[in-house]
């Protein structure tokens, strides 16, 4: 696991609300994810988008067991008949966009190997091409799998839930204002994140 001491010590200097929520918190646990490919990464988000953990963890079980080996590959994706895909659980929607990614991967017109390479901004122009990708989930890509530090997903409704119960705002702070408020986390916005999202788990920001 990564040491988030000088992130922690950084946020801590620069925001006493966010210093309360880490003391309530704890050690930091944000990971990456390395496990598989590139490719694996954003399979599962899109099979994950606005679903429930659970749910979606049985979706994409489902969906991988069509698979030799459990692990899909693009090229294999792109040829699998409607029935099998919508037999897993997945929509017609989910469909059409793990059908897009896949193509595009297969063709090589959507390059992944090379994406630990670019800067956060570029990586979020190449991912949203594809269709059901938007920049809330190249952001979560963003910091789930490369690891990068200063990701704040300004979209989630769940960091703009935190923000709004720790700062005592009378409504949901808009992308801007999180952007705005968030300015100061930087150079460390995934770990400021990833701790606001834990204080909504730990009921915290009450007092």
């Amino acid at each position: 696991m990564p040491s988030h001491r000088k992130a922690i010590a950084h946020l801590r200097s620069v925001d006493p609300v966010l210093a309360s929520i880490i003391d309530r918190v704890g050690p930091c646990r944000l990971e990456a994810r390395r496990t598989g490919t590139h490719y694996d990464a954003l399979v599962r988000s899109i099979v994950f988008q606005q679903l429930s953990g659970k749910a979606a963890s049985t979706i994409h079980r489902r969906f991988t067991e069509l698979y030799p080996g459990k692990r899909p590959r693009a090229e294999h994706v792109v040829t699998t008949e409607e029935h099998l895909l919508r037999g897993a659980g997945l929509s017609r929607q989910k469909i059409g966009y793990l059908r897009d990614l896949s193509a595009r991967v297969a063709d090589r017109s959507l390059p992944l190997a090379h994406l630990g390479r670019l800067p956060d901004d570029e990586i979020i122009e190449h991912l949203v091409q594809v269709k059901g990708i938007g920049r809330w989930t190249v952001q979560m890509f963003l910091m789930f799998r490369l690891g990068r530090p200063d990701v704040l997903p300004e979209l989630d409704l769940g960091v703009q839930n935190a923000i709004q119960r720790a700062y005592g705002l009378k409504k949901r702070p808009a992308p801007k204002d999180v952007l705005r408020i968030g300015e100061k986390w930087r150079p460390y916005a995934s770990i400021a994140s990833w701790y606001l999202w834990r204080s909504l788990e730990n009921g915290d920001g009450q007092a």
